[in-house]
């Protein structure tokens, strides 16, 4: 059975790094990341929230057709609404496909830290929409909003006791991603 594997989480806490690796250990699975898949709509740096709102609609249909093809996805990308959340689950399961959400936890105060540390060199260097999300959280309240999510995730987690709860280990790539093939009962 095909399965839609969902990477939530907070902004900084590893999920397209995550994703990445994953489709790279994995072979045929699609690694759907609605970030960069953004980037594909013309004037997403202007309005990266617009942009967001025009690709999920595609990219619901871009998951159930690979799925109904009899191959994986993986899908890093924080959904704080329990009913967004379900939107996902719907393209997947609609199409007789499995619907796995682990969602990588910090401590409040690491995830904003992480959040202000991430695309500062490294793996994520990689992802142009760093600043477009940078700018949109400082405009919508800095810290606090960060603060908000994390509240929002853990809202979320206990209202999907389905999903799967991974601490993601700040500058350990490599055991969090162990975590999570543990969790879901997948080989590296």
């Amino acid at each position: 059975m095909a399965r839609l594997l969902h990477l939530n989480g907070p902004p900084g806490i590893g999920k397209s790094t995550l994703a990445r690796r994953y489709a790279a250990e994995q072979p045929g699975v699609l690694n759907c990341d609605i970030d960069v898949l953004r980037t594909l709509i013309g004037g997403w740096s202007d309005d990266f929230a617009a942009a967001g709102g025009l690709i999920r609609p595609a990219a619901l249909a871009f998951i159930s057709a690979y799925l109904a093809e009899g191959h994986d996805v993986v899908l890093p990308q924080m959904l704080a609404r329990v009913g967004e959340l379900e939107r996902f689950e719907a393209a997947a399961t609609g199409v007789g496909a499995e619907f796995v959400t682990v969602m990588l936890t910090d401590e409040e105060a690491s995830v904003v830290a992480r959040f202000h540390a991430r695309g500062a060199g490294g793996a994520d260097e990689v992802d142009p929409w760093h600043e477009q999300v940078r700018r949109i959280v400082a405009e919508e309240g800095g810290d606090g909003v960060l603060t908000h999510y994390h509240r929002r995730l853990r809202e979320v987690l206990a209202a999907r006791p389905d999903a799967l709860e991974v601490a993601s280990l700040d500058g350990d790539v490599d055991a969090t991603y162990r975590a999570v093939l543990t969790a879901v009962g997948a080989e590296a």
